[in-house]
């Protein structure tokens, strides 16, 4: 989907996912999580991702080291580092962005 309007962040019920957006360029995903939910621990050894919290708070990890996270605060994510996210006392809904990742190829199986 690609909008040249604004959009509503506190838009979409439910947990994980709820919407995402993409243009030529770059990919938006608005993620929502109850309190203890989050993504666990995990590498992204393709790109750098921007997490930004719209509401509530989320404790942030980075190679091990916790951060807390609230409204209006971003986190950037470099490709290769371990990563862990936990949603705090209320939930957590935070925009994650990052550069649109080719579309998959289907290839021959090598000789």
């Amino acid at each position: 989907m690609i909008t040249t309007g604004p959009l509503d962040l506190s838009s979409g019920e439910g947990k994980g996912p709820l919407w995402g957006l993409a243009s030529e360029d770059l990919n938006a995903t608005l993620l929502a999580w109850p309190r203890g939910g989050g993504v666990s621990e995990q590498v992204n050894e393709e790109r750098d991702v921007l997490l930004i919290v719209v509401a509530r708070s989320c404790w942030v990890w980075l190679d091990g080291v916790r951060h807390y996270a609230s409204p209006r605060q971003a986190v950037l994510v470099e490709k290769g580092r371990g990563h862990r996210l936990l949603a705090g006392e209320d939930g957590v809904r935070y925009l994650s962005v990052h550069v649109r990742r080719p579309p998959l190829q289907i290839r021959a199986p090598a000789a």
